[in-house]
């Protein structure tokens, strides 16, 4: 259902700073993990709100190196 909120893991290329990714972004993310290789966020949202995500973010010229649908427990209010 495409209302329904759902955890997503995305990594980005390169390290990403969260706080200056947030101050625009009409979802908030969490750094979950950074490395050489980029940096991966965790948030919640619904279908609605990861494709607005998702443009914001390219239109930033970000890189998505991978995007996944999780069921992570504990961790994010739904």
């Amino acid at each position: 259902m495409m209302k329904d909120i759902c955890t997503y893991l995305l990594k980005l290329r390169w390290q990403v700073n969260d706080d200056e990714v947030n101050s625009m972004s009409p979802i908030q993310m969490k750094v979950k993990h950074i490395d050489a290789e980029g940096t991966l966020f965790t948030f919640c949202t619904d279908q609605s709100g990861l494709v607005g995500l998702m443009s914001f973010l390219h239109g930033l010229g970000f890189t998505f190196l991978s995007l996944t649908r999780t069921d992570l427990t504990g961790e994010e209010d739904h």
